[in-house]
């Protein structure tokens, strides 16, 4: 049961990048709204391809006539995240299981089943709400949510039988620096948000030049209009309804915040590196290279005006660098072994969650 979790976690982990990227391909091919119902596809399992299933559903949703590749894409992608859910209910249930055991969590594998669902609920919104923004940038932090604690479950559980077996061996830091990393994790999911919200806000080419936005350093800008988060519903927010002003304000803020990212991380990737240690270097160049193909990506995506490959490996880069900051986090804190706690039939007792 113990290298069952540690399996089972770590491909629950790829597969979440997996759904991560591919949800971005089918969000920034146009193909969101490719099924306009849930969980089906035009009211079936599969997305319709044959004439007679194609001439029924257009009948069935004459506001949205099919586009089938869009379709599949779609339902693809629910595909996918549905099976991402199984493995985490199998995950849930081993921990659960082996809840006596010493070392074992329960708490994070049973809040990523409370996690999941919350994110089938928002997949459902993004779908019947038309593409809110808010509702689809929080699906993807969701999903970047559930990615960094499968990682970080499957750390903490090898670290913990490392523990057990090798002694400690974490990667010992500063009391500053162990607040850095800490920092740097959260500067990264915020970048995130922003990026998210560029993004389902469709701006990501408001600012078409560089190092300047439409040719000025501050160009017209309306933050009001560009950072309201809930908008009136009914509305098909596909291809984006911000005005230019607005649209701006959200780009130029998210060059901001790649800027404060690239400061922190980048800050914290030399401090690692000059730690003193064979790992801290490791873990300094790790995510150092994570951070500048990151921006590589960033300003690819400005200069070749949004390749649909370069924004997606821009959205996959994003996770990549977000799982280097949760494994350098995880490496750097103190394991807390739990004390046996004797069980009766009328009480159990679960692992601390680290």
């Amino acid at each position: 049961m113990d290298k069952a979790f540690l399996r089972i976690s770590f491909v629950a982990t790829l597969l979440a990048l997996f759904v991560i990227v591919l949800g971005a391909y089918v969000r920034l091919s146009d193909a969101g709204l490719g099924c306009p119902d849930w969980p089906g596809c035009y009211g079936k399992l599969l997305a319709p391809t044959a004439a007679t299933d194609v001439a029924a559903a257009n009948q069935a949703f004459p506001e949205q006539p099919v586009e089938s590749p869009k379709a599949w894409k779609e339902m693809i992608h629910r595909y996918f995240a549905s099976a991402l859910g199984l493995f985490i209910i199998a995950l849930a249930g081993i921990a659960w299981k082996q809840r006596k055991t010493l070392g074992q969590q329960v708490k994070l594998p049973l809040f990523l089943v409370i996690l999941v669902g919350f994110q089938g609920a928002l997949g459902m919104w993004t779908v019947t709400l038309l593409l809110k923004p808010a509702i689809v940038t929080l699906h993807l932090l969701g999903g970047m949510l559930t990615l960094a604690l499968l990682w970080w479950s499957m750390l903490t559980h090898w670290q913990n039988k490392t523990h057990r077996d090798k002694g400690d061996t974490r990667l010992t830091v500063s009391p500053t620096l162990r607040r850095w990393a800490l920092l740097a994790l959260v500067v990264v999911y915020c970048q995130i948000a922003l990026g998210g919200w560029t993004s389902t806000n469709y701006v990501a080419l408001h600012c078409w030049d560089l190092p300047t936005c439409q040719g000025q350093w501050l160009p017209p800008t309306d933050f009001k209009e560009g950072f309201t988060l809930w908008r009136e519903i009914g509305v098909n927010y596909e291809g984006g309804v911000l005005s230019r002003e607005a649209g701006t304000a959200v780009h130029l803020t998210h060059r901001i915040g790649a800027a404060i990212t690239f400061l922190v991380v980048g800050g914290l990737s030399l401090a690692l590196f000059f730690s003193g240690s064979v790992a801290g270097r490791r873990f300094g160049a790790l995510i150092a290279f994570a951070l500048c193909v990151q921006v590589a990506l960033g300003l690819l995506n400005i200069i070749l005006v949004l390749p649909i490959a370069v924004a997606v490996a821009h959205n996959g880069g994003a996770a990549v660098l977000l799982l280097s900051l949760v494994t350098v986090n995880r490496r750097i804190r103190p394991i807390t072994q739990d004390k046996p706690i004797a069980v009766n039939d009328n009480y159990s007792s679960d692992a601390q969650f680290n």
